[in-house]
Order: structure tokens, then sequence, then C-alpha cells
């Protein structure tokens, strides 16, 4: 299911896609949104709170201490892009699709939609 969301840098590194979802009811991981996780926060994207809220989020679901996470591209964007270290490749695959896996009933798996020219 995560196929293309995750990279593999180096040994113990992985570098995971992300589509956020700020100012959302609850925290959680949702499903896939093109190729990339989609998770929602409660917290507003301003001064850098959804930012930090990602994080705390990715921390919780790997199981790792926040400074294994980096946020390493798309700070002002939806699109985002979280280094990972200290953790099995394997593992950051089992515990995201877990978390997926956990979303609840209702949960959609998003897939940008193709853009014709001309419309």
């Amino acid at each position: 299911m995560l196929e293309g969301i995750l990279d593999i840098e180096a040994e113990g590194t992985v570098l995971v896609r992300l589509h956020v979802q700020p100012g959302a009811g609850r925290a959680a991981v949702v499903g896939r949104h093109g190729d990339a996780l989609k998770v929602r926060v409660a917290a507003p994207p301003t001064g850098g709170r959804a930012n930090d809220a990602v994080l705390e989020l990715l921390a919780e679901v790997l199981g790792v201490k926040a400074a294994d996470l980096e946020l390493v591209g798309g700070a002002s964007s939806r699109s985002k892009r979280v280094r990972v270290t200290g953790v099995e490749p394997d593992d950051v695959r089992k515990r995201l699709e877990n978390a997926v896996g956990n979303a609840g009933p209702g949960t959609t798996v998003h897939r940008p939609q193709e853009r014709r020219p001309g419309i």
C-alpha cells in the first residue's frame, strides 16, 4: 500500500512523503493521496504549528523520539518530506500501514484527478 511513499536513503534512514491537512478535528494518518501519505492534524498552518504537529504525530505512530525526525522539504506547503532515522524501513512501512488500517471506517484513499488539456 505504501509503494512510492517511502524512499530508503541510507541504512536506517527513510524519507516519507506526506500530504498534510491542517486544521482537522483530530490528528490521524488517513490513507494515500497520490504519491504521498495523507495525514490530518488539528493545528493550524500558522507559525509552523502544523509542521510541529505532523512531527509529533509521526513520532507517536513510528514509536520514535522527535529528534529522530526531520522536516526536509515543504515547510510552507501541504506536500512535505520527513526524514526518519534510527528505524528499519520495514518497521516504518509496517507501522504506517497499521496506522492507516486503524484510521477507521469512512476513510478514503485520495488520488489527484488527472488534468485534461483545456479544462
